[in-house]
């Protein structure tokens, strides 16, 4: 099976279907999006809280895992990514944040100015239309309150030491992914369950893409790999570019010599605790039940209650330094979660992460001798910095929680316990933290890139997702995902409208 198109988009995530969009505005263009997952039409995809059970779907979930980290205990860490259309925004907790101006600033990269890319929000924003969580658990609204000159009404913002409840993108109590908000509306042609082996070329201009299953499309005006810091990476390492030694090593022929791409991955490392007490937040508890029992009917009906949840209500950004910047995030959590290997334990209580904004440490992934598998290090706490840094937002994070307005709904620590600090915190940390399931840099703008997201050394092949960013945002990554994937896409068009042999054809 052939198919001839104009572009071809590899991933339908929240960058692609914002990068298909873009394309799609241009007159006669054919876009195809090749998408490895299926369809995200699944209640579970619109039901905010059955993300809990998205995350354990081997189906819509790569499910992927990093090798064992000697910096992290020797541990492996869960990588989940989502495998559908929407991408990991169809997995997610859709909380809302461009990140801070000087996240781009920093950059250095013409076209990626603070000025530029906030313009570039306002078009994503105005399709995705982000609000605040329309019912939060009366714990998060006071979590929010946690600095008491804050507007209670405002978001909390990575710009300013600052708290409340989070806006997210949903739409009427549901889940308004990128797929929604970008793809649908595109007319874009769309293939699920197709994974791609690796992009084709004519010399050096990338001319398709191989599917998995030996089907082949072809793209006249280029491709643009938009599948996500661990697979787009991996699809140029397949088709040939990257780390000549570990292409070599795998069999692969080298196209070009790439060592940028798989270095710089990064991610925001996380680590939570855990209160359980009675009368807190919600959990399984014989009082609970009834409402449990009720809450599909409420969502259905009205679209509220329980499943209305995004699970990550509420935050706050706070530094741990001299600097008013803020260091640290926070993401609160109105549920009891388990920390002894199950996610789901009896009681109920509540939970509290502390994320480093902006990590020192960098990792990499590599190819396997099976092209498919990938080898990810995130080289978790590599720079002592990062762990220092953790467990002073511990420290930082009981001290808020203590001043918190909680009131009756209070509950003690379960997990570490308020007597773990200093060395045996950090140790704790060390062996027991995670990531915020921000993975970025491994294909980045300035490295493997030019400014405008072309791959160096071939023609009409583009990355667009967060594997571009050189250094990764101080807050959640999904809006500046679609950013990103809106800007590139930008560049790809005019492209092809500046160059008479990728002109489109008229459709008639």
């Amino acid at each position: 099976m052939t198919r001839d198109y104009d572009h071809i988009v590899v991933g339908g995530g929240s960058a692609g279907c914002a990068v298909a969009a873009r394309l799609a505005e241009r007159p006669g263009a054919k876009v195809c999006v090749v998408e490895a997952g299926p369809s995200d039409r699944d209640i579970r995809v619109r039901v905010p809280f059955a993300l809990v059970n998205l995350l354990a779907s081997d189906r819509r979930n790569w499910k992927r895992q990093t090798v064992p980290m000697a910096s992290a205990g020797n541990r492996q860490v869960s990588v989940p990514r989502g495998k559908m259309l929407g991408g990991s925004g169809s997995i997610n907790s859709m909380v809302w944040f461009r990140g801070t101006r000087a996240d781009f600033d920093v950059w250095g990269l013409p076209g990626w100015d603070s000025a530029t890319v906030w313009r570039a929000f306002d078009v994503v924003e105005a399709r995705m239309t982000p609000e605040r969580l329309p019912h939060p658990h009366p714990l998060s609204e006071a979590f929010g309150r946690v600095f008491p000159a804050n507007d209670p009404h405002a978001p909390p913002t990575p710009e300013r030491q600052s708290a409340g409840v989070f806006h997210t993108n949903m739409r009427g109590g549901a889940r308004w992914s990128a797929a929604d908000g970008f793809l649908r509306p595109s007319g874009a042609d769309v293939v699920t369950d197709a994974e791609v082996d690796h992009v084709t070329f004519d010399n050096t201009r990338a001319t398709g893409v191989v599917l998995r299953d030996g089907r082949t499309l072809t793209a006249r005006a280029g491709v643009v790999l938009s599948a996500g810091s661990i697979e787009s990476p991996m699809i140029l390492m397949r088709s040939g570019i990257g780390p000549g030694a570990d292409l070599k090593a795998a069999g692969i022929d080298v196209r070009i010599d790439a060592p940028g791409v798989g270095a710089n991955l990064h991610d925001h490392p996380g680590f939570g605790l855990h209160f359980k007490g009675q009368g807190s937040g919600y959990g399984l508890t014989l009082g609970q039940l009834p409402a449990w029992a009720l809450s599909p009917f409420q969502w259905l009906l009205t679209r509220s209650g329980r499943l209305s949840s995004n699970t990550v209500e509420a935050g706050a950004f706070y530094s741990v330094t001299d600097s008013d910047v803020p260091d640290i995030q926070t993401h609160f959590l109105p549920f009891l979660m388990g920390w002894q290997g199950r996610a789901i334990i009896w009681g109920s209580g509540y939970f509290a992460d502390v994320c480093l904004c902006q990590p020192r440490s960098r990792g990499r992934l590599r190819i396997g001798k099976d092209r498919f598998q990938p080898l990810i290090d995130l080289n978790l706490f590599g720079d002592d910095w990062d762990l220092d840094m953790m467990v002073r937002g511990v420290d930082r994070l009981r001290a808020l929680l203590d001043a918190a307005p909680l009131e009756h709904r209070r509950a003690p620590e379960g997990f570490p316990g308020t007597h773990i600090t200093g060395d045996a915190l950090r140790e704790v940390i060390r062996t027991r933290a995670g990531t915020a399931y921000h993975p970025v840099g491994t294909v980045a703008l300035g490295g493997p890139l030019d400014a405008q997201g072309a791959v160096k050394g071939v023609d009409n092949l583009w990355v667009a997702d967060a594997s571009v960013m050189p250094r990764i945002t101080s807050a959640n990554t999904n809006a500046p995902s679609m950013m990103i994937g809106w800007q590139i896409g930008g560049h790809v068009a005019a492209t092809a409208e500046r160059t008479p042999s990728m002109s489109y054809r008229i459709a008639t």
